[in-house]
C-alpha cells in the first residue's frame, strides 16, 4: 500500500506567478485527470519537443506540481513557474538544452 503522509509537508520550491503571462510554445490540458496521468503526458510532449521550448501543462490532480517537478528534476527540464486559480493549476517547463531522453 502507498503511503503518501511524507508528501503532506512538502512544498516544492517554484515560483509562483500571480497574473504574468509566459509564452508557451505548446499546451498541454489534463484538467480532470489524476496521477500518474498528467505525468505521463507532459513527459509525452516534452520528449516530442524541441531543446528551448516552453510546454504550459494544465492541471486539476493536487499532487501535479510535485509529480512535475519530479520529472522536470530526472529528466533536466526546468519547471519555470507554476499558477494556481480556481482550483487549476498552470505550471511552465521549458526543454532542457542537454535533452536527457533515456533518464527514468
Amino acid at each position: 500500500m502507498l503511503n503518501f503522509d511524507r508528501l503532506k509537508n512538502v512544498e516544492p520550491n517554484i515560483p509562483q506567478v500571480a497574473s504574468t503571462r509566459i509564452d508557451s510554445d505548446h499546451r498541454l490540458d489534463v484538467r480532470g485527470h489524476d496521477c500518474p496521468i498528467p505525468a505521463l503526458e507532459a513527459r509525452r510532449c516534452l520528449d516530442a519537443m524541441a531543446s528551448g521550448q516552453i510546454l504550459q501543462v494544465v492541471a486539476t490532480d493536487p499532487l501535479a506540481e510535485l509529480d512535475l517537478q519530479i520529472l522536470c528534476d530526472r529528466l533536466g527540464h526546468a519547471l519555470l513557474a507554476t499558477q494556481e486559480r480556481g482550483g487549476e493549476l498552470t505550471l511552465w517547463i521549458r526543454v532542457s538544452e542537454s535533452r536527457q531522453a533515456d533518464a527514468e
